[in-house]
């Protein structure tokens, strides 16, 4: 049976000072979430605000440990690249 995993990021983006400002930061994350961990990644939430947004990565897997080990990665390589501005991430099965 197939595992789906959702690692939904909360962003703060405090350095953005504009709605233009703040895509190219999402598109940045998505397209080097999805390049390096091959998960969909789509901006699900804020996309009015230009200091807010929320951003979804979804994989899935027959296998949950697998599946949880690359969210987690997903999950690290966002704080890395963002830092303080990932403020609460959540992860759920479906």
């Amino acid at each position: 049976m197939a595992t789906v995993g959702v690692l939904t990021l909360e962003l703060r983006l405090e350095n953005s000072h504009s709605l233009k400002e703040k895509r190219h930061v999402v598109q940045s994350l998505k397209d080097r979430l999805r390049s390096k961990f091959n998960v969909a990644v789509a901006e699900i939430d804020h996309q009015d605000l230009w200091q807010r947004a929320a951003v979804a990565a979804v994989t899935v897997s027959s296998d949950q440990v697998h599946a949880e080990k690359v969210l987690r990665s997903v999950e690290a390589e966002a704080v890395a690249l963002l830092g303080p501005e990932v403020r609460d991430c959540t992860l759920e099965w479906l």
